[in-house]
């Protein structure tokens, strides 16, 4: 799987590969891409459609009777001739029909002593075992930043002719907006720009939202993911201040990636974020995709997992394109240790196999994704996910030390409408040691529910009556956390 897919169905065409797969969900253009490389050869280009049969493409009359796809393929069979032959859609309906699966399979074989191939294109798609072995697969990467470049001055130069169109992008806006575009089909693209700017004559910076959102819906119908609103920014998430600076240094990256990658820079592959539970750990990934502006996709492990056998890893890869189609975008994955913990044979492989998979594709992904994996349990991960090059770094998150608990208080208190001045928020931290951010949320929470219901008021002396009450879980799992911190010291980078 190159970027360069036309040079690698050139070197089949001219290696004498009988039969193509050629993995996209584009038909038009991937025709109009077989098209330049069958003319940039000098080989006759031949397109199938159920409606007209088997066309060459400088000509208007179809062969007769190659509506059937039987018959079509029986004259590539015996045309004996170099030549390329596309049929779009035919992979798709090849299940239970034999006698289409042997005459390809036949066809294939007679292109061999010719220059030129039959070439089958879909999605995601897995052919029947004969053709499996015969055919070579190359993966038809998305439309490149250049191509939706020239797309969106096409648009331009034909609204322009019929209304008055404004553009009010910048350089670093346009750069942007075409990033975003990323994944999506031209034709989608199309339809998005087209839109955006009918509706108010101008493209500006603010219909970039447009294609984030269009994006969102198309994540949506898979099913696999979710979407998530990017409200938390890092100004939320107390301490970390390790972390901080760490994703403050990969902003510019994000945000400008053609100055980047002239700089010799790549996209950020991911952090794992280990450590106590309820110290910020989700709340820092949804913060991240926050401030770098970018949308935020969370992948639950059980909406991957089916019964029928090899769906499960289907619903993995088909999660993964859906990704990739959002790029630039944050993926999120919580409690990575509940999807792929070692040491478990009860699901048939399955986990084992999902993991294989995802550690392939953290490696060898298309687009612009960075991975926030958070785990509770350190010891249940998987070793393969704690080896360099996994993921850009691993972080370890501590409980909060005495200032950042008072900062805690603070933003608790604040957000919920409440005056965190009035508050003697050092006696507050004081009393809280050991305590986890979210359980001194939880304290405010309490606090709130038992001065609202008794018609009293918040002040210092309720919040303290709910600490008192609380075991925190540096009590409860005092021996766990001990150990997490032993573990961590040398291998992760201490967030806080």
């Amino acid at each position: 799987m190159t970027r360069d897919a036309l040079g690698d169905i050139e070197l089949l065409l001219r290696s004498r590969h009988g039969l193509i797969y050629l993995d996209t969900p584009e038909e038009d253009r991937a025709s109009g891409l077989l098209a330049h490389v069958a003319d940039r050869l000098g080989l006759p280009f031949f397109v199938w459609s159920r409606s007209r049969g088997l066309t060459r493409a400088d000509l208007d009359t179809p062969v007769y009777g190659s509506d059937d796809p039987v018959k079509a393929v029986q004259h590539v069979a015996f045309a004996r001739q170099d030549a390329v032959y596309h049929f779009p859609a035919l992979a798709t309906s090849l299940d239970g029909k034999d006698l289409l699966i042997s005459t390809l399979r036949d066809a294939a074989h007679n292109l061999q002593r010719f220059t030129g191939a039959i070439v089958l294109t879909g999605e995601g798609l897995t052919l029947p075992g004969s053709l499996r072995e015969a055919a070579a697969y190359v993966t038809l990467p998305g439309p490149s930043d250049e191509e939706f470049r020239n797309l969106m001055a096409q648009i331009i130069r034909d609204l322009s002719v019929r209304q008055h169109v404004q553009v009010t992008l910048t350089r670093d806006e346009r750069a942007h907006l075409v990033k975003h575009l990323s994944g999506l089909t031209l034709m989608e693209a199309e339809k998005i720009l087209t839109k955006a700017i009918i509706e108010d004559g101008a493209l500006s910076a603010g219909d970039i939202e447009h294609v984030i959102d269009a994006k969102r819906k198309v994540v949506e119908r898979e099913g696999l993911l979710e979407y998530y609103p990017t409200e938390a920014t890092m100004a939320g998430v107390a301490d970390l201040r390790t972390l901080k600076e760490w994703l403050a240094k990969r902003t510019a990256v994000v945000q400008d990636p053609q100055r980047a990658e002239q700089f010799g820079l790549t996209f950020p592959r991911g952090m794992l974020l280990l450590g106590v539970p309820g110290c910020g750990k989700s709340l820092s990934a949804k913060a991240v995709a926050s401030e770098w502006g970018l949308p935020l996709l969370k992948l639950d492990p059980s909406n991957l997992y089916n019964k029928y056998i090899g769906e499960s890893e289907g619903n993995f890869k088909r999660a993964m394109r859906a990704a990739e189609r959002m790029a630039p975008v944050v993926l999120w994955i919580d409690e990575l240790e509940k999807a792929f913990a070692s040491g478990g044979g009860e699901d048939g492989g399955v986990s084992q196999r999902i993991l294989g998979s995802f550690l392939s594709w953290m490696q060898e992904r298309n687009g612009d994704v960075f991975v926030v994996a958070t785990a509770n349990d350190i010891k249940s991960l998987p070793p393969e996910f704690l080896r360099k090059g996994r993921f850009d770094e691993i972080f370890f998150v501590d409980l909060p030390d005495r200032s950042t608990r008072e900062h805690i208080f603070r933003i608790h208190i604040g957000a919920r409408g409440h005056d965190a001045a009035a508050f003697d928020l050092v006696s507050l931290a004081a009393r809280t040691e050991g305590f986890s951010g979210s359980e001194i949320e939880e304290v405010v929470v309490s606090a709130l529910y038992t001065a609202f219901s008794g018609r009293g008021a918040l002040d210092t002396a309720a919040v303290l009556r709910e600490v008192e009450a609380t075991r925190p879980l540096s009590v409860t799992m005092g021996e766990k956390i001990a150990a997490m911190r032993q573990w961590a010291a040398g291998r992760a980078v201490v967030a806080n």
